[in-house]
Order: structure tokens, then C-alpha cells, then sequence
């Protein structure tokens, strides 16, 4: 018998440490290391990294790097050497790309090119999977899980987090209920929760639709902006609406409304996004800048969401063709795709120009 927590349950764990500033051990092949999350770094344990150990390595990701000129030896992300003086305001310009045209110059910057980098690239998956800025500070430890039970601290083994970093967490349903609906009438409300802590996902289920016919279905991503406030700098407000009253008018279909806010970054960073587009980049240059991919999504989740729901033949309310190349590959026959051509404005012009040519999308 054992209550010791698992380890997607201390992964959990860490991506709450690095949203909360505290640090957390990553081992591996003999290793370990002291890892913070650049962006909730205060200047207190700046100090104290420092009076532990001398080198001092800030880790971003490669598209980070690239807009910084700073050299990538390790694929996909690059070590950053931290000067001796370097101080909170440094690191957070590394990190954060905010004030890159206030300070465009921010170096030199010095790349670490020895050792392994294992460790520290799943310091920056982990940070990324808190909807952080992926960008990690890390020190190495002599004594790492000695280090970890004398401060208290969370401690992963970087091979056995690896595979949980990387795949969507399992989803299982929770509870479901009738509601009645302005746009699609007659419907009912599914809960799904994932086995990782992470943020529950919800299906829009319109009318009864047979589990072994073609189901009209939209993956749809959280909008706060869009489908809330009536953000008019995308369409996802307009595409949601619509979906809706499609399905009401068919008498049937499935909504899948995921949690992956700014194409999966989160709230917090698609605001920063939006704060980079403001000075003139587009949506895929602000993403890269921030150290982000294009779209960060998991639509796997939906696939697997509808699988259990006994469904295997969609018709996909999309404009997007990754959503259906990652259907197929989840095992989900698509018979047909539905365009959803809505809500281009004034605002939106140049964005949506910008997921055609950038993104693929069929607009």
C-alpha cells in the first residue's frame, strides 16, 4: 500500500510550483538539476540561485532563440549562459519578448554547447504545459533528491515524465445534464476531466444523434475574447454561434468545447500575443516570439472524447485541415468537411489572411 503520489499526479504538482515561483528537482541519467520558471522568477531566489552555484543556464526554445540571434545547439531549445551580474529585469527580457523593440539588443548572448540537454528541455515542456513563458532557469545539484527532501521540494524523473509531457492526458466523464439552448434548442451538457489536474473539457450534445451514423461535430477551443466579450480580432465568437444554430437547424449534432485557450497557450500569453500584434507582427510571428509553435493545440483530446462517446464517423465543421489529418489519425473516419465561413470583419482582415497563409486554413 502506498499514498505516494504518481507521477502524473507530481507533475501536477510541479506545473503548480512553477506557476507559484517555487522550484523543482528534474533528474535523469545521473543527473539532476534545480529548475524556476523564468516568469513567476522573483529577485530573492535569483540571489539565492546564485549563491548556490556560479553557472547559472536559462532555458529557452529554439523560436525564442531565433528572434533573440542567440545560437541553438540542442534542436529545440537553446541553453543561455546567465551573467554573473544578470539580474531579475535581464532574465525576464530573455524570457519575455514584451520590450524586444524598446531593447532590441539583448546580448551577447552566450549558448551552453556541452553535456546533455535532456533535463532542460523538460524543464521547458513542463513550463509550457502550466501555460507559462516556456523559459526555465536551472542550476545543477550535486545531490539532487537529498536537495528536494531537505527543501520540501517536488522532484520528477525527466524518463518517466517524458511520455506524460508529450501525450494528452486520458479524459473520463463526469457528469451530464439537460440544457436548453437559445441557438441549437433542445440539448444536453457533458463534463470530461482529465486524469492530470488539467482543465475540464465540455461537450454540447444537439438532439440524439444515431452513434453509427456521421455525426455534424465542431472542435471548437476556448475563446474567452471571442465567445464571451465579442472580441471582434477573430471569428471564433461567429464560427461557435454558428455551429450552434447548424446543429440546431439539423436537429442533431456534437460541439466539443476544449479548454485550449490561444490555440493552447493559455489566456495570459494570447494576451501577450495580442500585445505583440499590436506592434505590427502577425498572430504566427507574435507565437514564435513568445517561444510558442503556430498552434500548440491537442486536438486528440476531441477524438477521444467522441470515441467514448461510441462515435466513429464525423462530419467536421471546420476550415481547418490539421483538424481532420488529426482525426484520421485518431482513428475517426471523416465522411465530409463543413465549411464555417463566418464573422470576418474590419479587425479580423489580416488575421484570418494570416491563417490561410500561414495556417493552412481554407477561408
Amino acid at each position: 500500500m502506498s499514498f505516494a503520489p504518481d507521477i502524473v499526479e507530481r507533475l501536477a504538482r510541479a506545473r503548480s510550483d512553477l506557476r507559484m515561483g517555487v522550484p523543482v528537482v528534474i533528474t535523469g541519467d545521473g543527473r539532476g538539476i534545480l529548475a524556476l520558471a523564468a516568469e513567476t522568477l522573483n529577485a530573492q531566489r535569483l540571489a539565492d540561485l546564485k549563491e548556490l552555484e556560479k553557472h547559472i543556464i536559462l532555458a529557452i526554445t529554439a523560436r525564442r532563440a531565433e528572434t533573440l540571434k542567440a545560437r541553438v545547439y540542442d534542436q529545440d531549445i537553446a541553453r543561455i549562459l546567465v551573467p554573473a551580474d544578470a539580474d531579475l529585469s535581464w532574465v525576464r527580457g530573455v524570457a519575455n519578448p514584451d520590450d524586444d523593440l524598446r531593447v532590441p539588443m539583448k546580448g551577447p548572448l552566450a549558448s551552453e554547447r556541452n553535456g546533455p540537454a535532456n533535463l532542460h528541455r523538460a524543464t521547458v515542456a513542463l513550463a509550457k504545459s502550466a501555460q507559462l513563458l516556456p523559459a526555465t532557469i536551472i542550476v545543477n545539484l550535486s545531490d539532487p533528491e537529498d536537495f528536494a527532501l531537505h527543501h520540501g521540494l517536488t522532484s520528477l524523473c525527466a524518463n518517466l515524465a517524458a511520455p506524460h509531457l508529450l501525450a494528452s492526458s486520458p479524459v473520463h466523464p463526469v457528469v451530464q445534464a439537460k440544457l436548453p439552448m437559445a441557438l441549437s434548442g433542445s440539448g444536453r451538457l457533458h463534463i470530461f476531466r482529465p486524469e492530470d489536474g488539467g482543465e475540464e473539457h465540455y461537450v454540447i450534445e444537439v438532439g440524439r444523434p444515431l452513434r453509427d451514423q456521421p455525426v455534424l461535430t465542431r472542435l471548437h477551443s476556448a475563446c474567452f475574447t471571442g465567445d464571451v466579450l465579442g472580441s471582434l480580432k477573430c471569428d471564433c465568437g461567429p464560427q461557435l454561434h454558428a455551429a450552434l444554430t447548424q446543429m440546431g437547424t439539423a436537429g442533431e449534432g456534437i460541439l466539443l468545447y476544449l479548454n485550449q485557450e490561444g490555440r493552447g497557450i493559455g489566456l495570459a500569453n494570447k494576451m501577450r500575443a495580442y500585445s505583440l500584434q499590436n506592434q505590427g507582427f502577425d498572430t504566427v510571428q507574435a507565437n514564435h516570439r513568445l517561444g510558442f509553435e503556430d498552434d500548440e493545440r491537442d486536438f486528440q483530446i476531441g477524438a477521444k472524447i467522441l470515441k467514448g462517446m461510441g462515435f466513429s464517423k464525423v462530419r467536421l465543421l471546420t476550415n481547418n485541415p490539421r483538424k481532420i489529418t488529426m482525426m484520421t489519425n485518431s482513428g475517426l473516419t471523416v465522411t465530409e468537411r463543413v465549411p464555417l465561413k463566418v464573422g470576418e470583419n474590419a479587425h479580423n482582415r489580416a488575421y484570418l489572411a494570416t491563417k490561410a497563409m500561414k495556417s493552412g486554413h481554407l477561408l
